[in-house]
C-alpha cells in the first residue's frame, strides 16, 4: 500500500475534517499544528548526514509545512528515539541544527527515548493572526499557479549521496533546504481572497496533484526541469490572476480550470490517478528507501 491508500483508511476512521492538509487549522484558537517524522534508513542514512545537519532538516521539514498553510512559525516540540551508540556531542550538535531551521520558532519541549535505530518526530504550530491561511482544496477556475525556487535540486544531491559525488551545493540542497518565508508571507499577508498552497517536500508535481484533486479542478502546467523530483521545499500556489506578489523570481508554471478529463495536465500527458506520476513512496521500497 501507499501513504495516501493509508491516510485515506485513517480519514474514514477518525471522519476529522481537519485531516486533508498537511497542517491541521484550529481557526477558533488560531493556529495551526503540523506533525513529521524522520526515521533512519527510511528517510536518511547516520553516514550521509552530521548531526547538525539531521536536527536541521528535522525542523525545516515541519517549518515548511507551517509556512505552506501561510502561518507564521512559533513553537515546536521535538521527540528523539536513539540507539545506545549515539553520545552527549550528538544531541548537542543536533539541537545547534535544530536552532538554525527555527525561523523565529521556540523549541519548547519534547521527549527522549531509546531505540534501535533513530527516529525523529516533531510537532510545529504557527499562529494565524493577520494571515489568510491556506487549503489544498480553495483552488478555482481561472487562477494561476505560482512558484519560486529551482527545482531538482535535492534530488540530484540525494544522487551524488548515492553515488558518492562531492558536490557541496547539490549535497546541502538535499540536506539542509532553505525555505521560502518570504513567499509565504506575502501571499498569506495581502491575499484578500480564498488560495490553495503546498510545499514540494515529495516534488512540485505532486504538489499540483494534490491541489487539483482536493479542490476538484484540473490544473494544466508545462513541464520544468525537477518538478518530478521531491524535497527542494519550495512553495506552490493557485492564486487568483490580478495576485501580484511583487517578490523577484515568482513565475507562473500553469494554471486552474474547471473539472475536464484530467486532473493535471503536464504539457501534453494526462494524468487521473495520483500512481501514474510514479513519485516518491515511503512504503515501497521498505529499508534503505532513500
Amino acid at each position: 500500500m501507499k501513504e495516501l491508500d493509508f491516510i485515506n483508511i485513517i480519514k474514514q476512521q477518525i471522519g476529522s475534517s481537519y485531516i486533508g492538509d498537511d497542517c491541521a487549522y484550529l481557526k477558533e484558537l488560531g493556529i495551526v499544528i503540523s506533525q513529521d517524522s524522520l526515521v533512519e534508513n527510511i528517510h536518511f542514512k547516520r553516514a550521509w548526514a552530521t548531526p547538525f545537519q539531521l536536527g536541521y532538516k528535522s525542523i525545516a521539514v515541519n517549518i515548511s509545512d507551517i509556512l505552506a498553510s501561510g502561518a507564521k512559525p512559533a513553537y515546536v516540540t521535538v521527540a528523539l528515539s536513539l540507539p545506545n551508540n549515539i553520545d552527549g556531542k550528538f544531541v548537542e550538535e543536533f539541537y545547534k541544527g535544530a536552532k538554525t531551521a527555527l525561523h523565529g520558532a521556540e523549541i519548547i519541549g519534547g521527549d527522549i527515548t531509546g531505540s534501535e535505530r533513530i527516529f525523529i518526530s516533531v510537532t510545529a504550530i504557527g499562529i494565524t493572526a493577520g494571515r489568510c491561511i491556506s487549503s489544498r482544496s480553495s483552488a478555482k477556475p481561472g487562477y494561476k499557479i505560482i512558484t519560486r525556487g529551482k527545482y531538482g535540486l535535492s534530488s540530484a544531491g540525494l544522487n551524488e549521496l548515492i553515488l558518492g559525488g562531492e558536490n557541496k551545493d547539490l549535497i546541502r540542497a538535499h540536506l539542509e533546504p532553505e525555505l521560502d518565508e518570504e513567499f509565504s508571507r506575502d501571499i498569506s499577508k495581502h491575499i484578500t481572497q480564498n488560495y490553495a498552497m503546498m510545499d514540494t517536500s515529495d516534488g512540485l508535481a505532486d504538489a499540483l496533484f494534490k491541489i487539483a484533486e482536493a479542490s476538484g479542478v484540473s490544473i494544466e502546467c508545462n513541464e520544468i526541469d525537477g518538478m518530478f523530483g521531491a524535497e527542494d521545499y519550495h512553495l506552490v500556489a493557485a492564486v487568483p490572476q490580478e495576485f501580484d506578489s511583487g517578490l523577484d523570481g515568482v513565475y507562473t508554471v500553469g494554471e486552474v480550470y474547471e473539472k475536464r478529463d484530467f486532473v493535471l495536465k503536464i504539457n501534453s500527458r494526462k494524468y487521473n490517478r495520483y500512481d501514474e506520476l510514479n513519485l516518491y513512496n515511503h512504503f515501497e521500497k521498505g529499508e534503505n528507501n532513500v
